[in-house]
């Protein structure tokens, strides 16, 4: 999820760099490029990722003997 929220960010960091626009506050293309290197590393560090698991979770999942 994170990966693609840094694809969109990415990309309107692209467009904004593209057109030389600043945004009114110090917002630039290169500004859009460092949040989304910021998701990439959050995405990397598995921030946002579910586990997926088959059957019963946790102790439920598990019989006694």
């Amino acid at each position: 999820m994170l990966a693609v929220v840094a694809a969109i960010v990415f990309g309107l960091g692209f467009l904004l760099d593209l057109v030389n626009v600043r945004i009114p506050g110090g917002i630039s293309g290169t500004t859009f490029m460092l949040l989304g290197l910021m998701f990439l590393a959050l995405h990397q560090a598995g921030v946002g990722t579910a586990s997926i698991r088959g059957g019963y979770s946790g102790w439920r999942g598990r019989t006694r003997r």
